[in-house]
């Protein structure tokens, strides 16, 4: 009977799952966060959390001085922790910088969350992170919604359009382009020759004069050559 004796099996002989577990402890330690399977993170998540516990003692102890007399590094916890995790680079990181910024978190170190089904095999998949390194989820979330952030590069665009726009030239039609012309041509004539205008509207009110008197001149013509030709007609029949 296996009383008291609650683990991940993870389908594997007790060698391969302690290989499978340092080297996914070496993968988070070092990325800060990883993708894997749910049954995975839950079994990597107890392995990693009494790794970081030990090295979070240690840097304790250095700092008070309770290590014994001639030593400033707890050798021992190193030497501990080196056995589970092999890799010098990572060993160092987690005494330096991961131990350090844990030192008032009383444990729960790593956060899991769930990502949904992997495609093909249909695994239930999830990503496991170092609390402290990743986004802020802890405290109380605000549900107004975030205002949206006008990037500078849009704001330029914006601008340069309105000046492409004003630049712009006007297309004007083809009755203001004559009414300019007949500007500037009344514009050209000399101011000093004041004379030439008025012959100029002497002219054309002398036009309109002969204009409106032809009609009755023709109209009073008409009737004189119309009585002509008639008394012409009846002396030829006379004669006859």
């Amino acid at each position: 009977m296996r009383h008291l004796k609650k683990e991940w099996k993870l389908k594997r002989t007790s060698s391969h799952r302690r290989a499978l577990l340092r080297n996914l402890a070496i993968s988070l330690l070092e990325h800060k966060k990883i993708v894997t399977t749910v049954a995975k993170a839950k079994a990597l998540r107890p392995f990693v959390e009494k790794i970081i516990t030990r090295a979070k003692r240690a840097v304790l102890r250095e700092k008070n001085g309770q290590l014994p007399a001639g030593q400033k590094i707890d050798l021992h916890a190193r030497r501990v922790v080196a056995q589970l995790i092999p890799n010098k680079a990572i060993l160092q990181e987690l005494f330096d910088t991961i131990a350090p910024t844990v030192l008032d978190r009383p444990g729960g170190y790593t956060r899991i969350v769930k990502l949904g089904f992997r495609r093909g095999d249909a695994a239930e998949l999830a990503a496991i992170e170092l609390v402290d390194w990743g986004a802020p989820q802890d405290g109380n979330v605000s549900l107004k919604k975030a205002k949206k952030k006008t990037s500078k590069k849009t704001t330029k665009v914006t601008k340069e359009k309105q000046k492409v726009k004003t630049e712009q030239p006007q297309v004007e039609t083809v009755e203001v382009v004559e009414a300019k012309k007949v500007e500037e041509q009344t514009s050209d004539l000399p101011e000093s020759s004041p004379d030439v205008k008025d012959e100029t509207v002497s002219n054309e009110k002398n036009l309109e004069e002969s204009t409106e008197a032809s009609p009755e001149q023709s109209s009073d013509i008409s009737p004189i050559a119309v009585d002509e030709s008639k008394s012409e007609s009846n002396n030829e029949e006379t004669k006859n």
